[in-house]
């Protein structure tokens, strides 16, 4: 409640959606959503390219918050912004950590005492696009870290079922569609188990990549 109040404030939200009570009133903590708390445990893991760009997404919802101790959270930069290397150094940066770093890839590196705030595509409907969802993947972590357990504890806020995913500022751009919360959060979760279901598994990645300035962490 507290991102989205703030998120709330600093947005050109319409007079109609601000006496609403802004976005707060689209995640009230008693109403029916697809809000979700995971406890991953991923035993260590040896690097590999293989598959790796298949976990490239945008989140469902509205905000994540990850907390993790270890590496392996990477996200994909704007161009105006260099990736900055592996910078293991016991033992050197391996070939694939190098291969997992191009295309404008770079590790998120946790901080003791913080958290890792990630915007997903319900902001950026909701904004009209000024807000940007962040496109990301989870890889091995990089050096001595992946010969650890990594453990994560995510929390994924998202809006109510029935709300539906429409731009809430002035002068926002019309979606193509309405969709609920719950549609959406359907639709990318379901699309990449049916078969020729990937673009229905799609989210906000091409908005982000075409306005590549303006992603968020």
């Amino acid at each position: 409640m507290l991102i989205t109040s703030l998120v709330s404030s600093r947005l050109p939200l319409t007079d109609s959606a601000r006496s609403n009570g802004g976005l707060q009133a689209l995640h009230r903590l008693h109403a029916t959503s697809g809000d979700q708390i995971r406890f991953v445990k991923a035993p260590p893991q040896e690097q590999s390219l293989k598959g790796v760009a298949l976990g490239e997404h945008t989140d469902f919802g509205s905000v994540t918050v990850l907390f993790n101790r270890l590496g392996g959270l990477q996200v994909r930069l704007p161009d105006s912004i260099a990736p900055t290397p592996p910078t293991s150094t016991t033992p050197p940066p391996t070939a694939v950590e190098t291969k997992l770093c191009e295309n404008g890839w770079t590790y998120v590196r946790p901080l003791p005492g913080h958290c890792i705030v990630n915007l997903g595509d319900a902001l950026v409907k909701f904004s009209s696009g000024i807000l940007r969802s962040n496109i990301h993947r989870v890889v091995a972590p990089p050096g001595e870290q992946g010969s650890v357990t990594r453990y994560s504890l995510v929390y994924f806020c998202r809006p109510e079922d029935d709300v539906v995913l429409k731009s809430l500022v002035q002068g926002g751009e019309d979606e193509d569609e309405e969709v609920t919360a719950k549609e959406w959060i359907l639709r990318r979760a379901l699309g990449r188990r049916e078969k020729e279901g990937w673009e229905k598994s799609a989210g906000t990645e091409g908005e982000s990549m075409e306005r590549r300035g303006g992603m968020r962490v």
